[in-house]
Parts: structure tokens; sequence; C-alpha cells
């Protein structure tokens, strides 16, 4: 029976896999689990995954070149998440274990997040509360509707398709910037970074990370917003130059930011970029709400089932060059 090794640490299980997805993956397989409540080295890992077919990965979970050519049984690398930043692709490759990913399952969740910090930076909610519960006299402050408020989008996949639609119920005016991706919507009106910027009231950044977009929000960028303007960044850390963001807030060019990710471990946000009395910063939980992870964490379990099934799973990333798990299939027809 093919053997799975689950590499989330036991007090991120529950958070970031679940147990319908653990009684489903049991049902079909043997399944493993990380012991210690640490992220694994690559050496670490490829002693405990020594004898699996599978590896579901934690988004921590790095596969390199070593861990590959130590685990000569495993058949695929199943990241249980979208992002496969922290797999060596080429290198899976060339030892012809398959990678696969999940799709989008948090588009409602981070969505949501994102109108709710818009909701608290107009409004002030966070900075009053710390105020009142620091015992100090707080001065009531005119907050802002969203209603009638310009929103830049910067990147319209999935999330950022569903947040316009959402931000249309408000009744904002809503303008998005991906060169990439034709508009689905005639009310939303497309333009130019440069533009959109110039003209949002809230900016809010879901654009991926590539190094096309590595630091495209910086001083120049800061610069271009307006100073009653808000920034949010719901993406990743590695599209905004923090030092450019904290200067832009220290001279009062921005009104405020919101960030869920940052250049910290884990994308969570910067201690740095945290610690700013006009930031709202959380650690990364924009998609993490029981349907989002579930998604997830429920692909996964249908990948490895199609793969017992002798069948590329959906989300296969490198299917043509991943020859074990088909020489493995081809075996246990033989048999």
């Amino acid at each position: 029976m093919t053997t799975v090794f689950v590499s989330h640490p036991p007090d991120k299980l529950a958070h970031y896999f679940g147990d319908r997805a653990i009684t489903a993956l049991k049902a079909v397989t043997n399944v493993r689990f990380n012991p210690a409540n640490t992220d694994l080295s690559s050496h670490d890992l490829a002693v405990l995954a020594h004898g699996c077919d599978v590896v579901i990965a934690y988004r921590q979970t790095a596969g390199d070149e070593a861990l590959f050519a130590a685990l000569p049984q495993l058949q695929a690398f199943v990241r249980c998440a979208i992002d496969i930043r922290n797999i060596d692709v080429p290198a899976a490759s060339r030892h012809g274990v398959l990678v696969t990913q999940a799709s989008a399952g948090f588009v409602a969740s981070v969505s949501e997040w994102v109108i709710g910090v818009m909701i608290d930076l107009s409004r002030h909610i966070t900075a009053s509360t710390i105020a009142y519960q620091a015992g100090k006299a707080v001065v009531p402050v005119m907050g802002r509707e969203l209603r009638g408020a310009t929103l830049g989008v910067i990147g319209y996949g999935q999330i950022g398709q569903y947040l316009c639609d959402v931000a249309g119920a408000f009744g904002m005016q809503v303008v998005v910037h991906d060169p990439f991706m034709p508009l689905k919507k005639s009310a939303l009106e497309s333009l130019a970074l440069t533009a959109l910027l110039q003209q949002s009231d809230y900016v809010v950044c879901l654009a991926a990370a590539t190094d096309a977009t590595e630091n495209m929000l910086d001083a120049k960028a800061f610069a271009l917003m307006k100073r009653s303007a808000f920034f949010i960044n719901a993406s990743r850390g590695n599209l905004v130059n923090e030092s450019d963001l904290l200067a832009a807030l220290d001279a009062g060019m921005l009104a405020g930011c919101a960030v869920d990710v940052g250049r910290a471990p884990d994308q969570m946000p910067s201690p740095q970029v945290a610690a700013h009395p006009r930031v709202i910063a959380t650690p990364h939980i924009g998609g993490l709400t029981p349907p989002a992870i579930e998604h997830q964490a429920m692909e996964t379990v249908s990948q490895v089932t199609e793969l017992l099934q002798g069948r590329a799973p959906k989300g296969a990333v490198n299917a043509p060059q991943a020859w074990r798990w088909q020489q493995a299939g081809n075996s246990s027809q033989a048999a």
C-alpha cells in the first residue's frame, strides 16, 4: 500500500490540513506524520520520509536536490498550497519526482480580509481600540466610507476578480492594473500602474510574486499615491520595498497601511513594518478559514488518489518529466 508522509508540524496540522483530510487520506494510504513541532530541514525530512512514496508538504517544507536524491522511492512531492517557490522543480524533474500544487481555495477568505482592513483603516477601529485598552482619552476621529471611493487593484487573478465584485457591491469605483489579464466586467477600468496609484483611495496589491514584480511598490510608487490613500498588501512581501514603505509612512505620504504578508519567515509581516503606528499587521491569516484550508487539503488527497489510479493529477506542474510514478504504476500492473 502507498505510504504518504505529511510534513505539517503537529501544532499546525489541524489549522493547515484538518481532520477531514486526514481521515480521507488514511482511507486510501498508509500515513506517517511529522513527530515534532518544528519545520523540517531537508536532511530531517529525508530521514523521516524514508521509504515513503509521497510527501504532502506544509508551506515551510522545502523540496530540494538533496531531498529528492535521498529518497529514491519518492514518487511525488505534493504541495498543500498554491505557492511552490520552496520547491526546486527542475531538481525534482531530474530525479523523476512529480510536483503538484493546490488551487486557490482562499479567494473569498483573502478578499474578506482586504475588505475588513479597509474598513478598519477608514474608521480607525484598531487605533481607537488600542488607545482605549491603554487607558488613554480617545478623541473621536472622522471616518471615511468605502462607498464612492476608488479602489485600485494590482493583479486581476482569482482573488482580484472576486474582490472587484465585492467592492462593487459596496459602491466603490474599481480600477485595475494587470497587463496580462483582460477585464471581465464592463464596470471596471484598466489603468497603467502610474495612473492607478495616482487615482486610488485604496491600493490593494494582489499581483503574483515574480522576478518582474520584485519591489514593484517602492519609493517612486508611494510618491505617486494620494496622501490620503491607504496601501494594503495581501500578496507577498517580495513585491514591496519595506524601507521605502516605512519612509513613506513616516513622511505622511500615506494615510495608513495594512499587511498580511512581509519579508519575515513564512511570509509574515516584518517586525519593523508591523510596529509602525499607522500599520495594521496580521500574521498571514488572510487565507486561514476552515473552507479555505479544507479546499487545499482535500485537493491534495484527491491528487494522491489520482496517482494511485495511475493518472497525472490536476495540479501537476512537471508531469512529462516525472517518470518515477509512471514506473511504479507499470510495475504494479506487471505484478
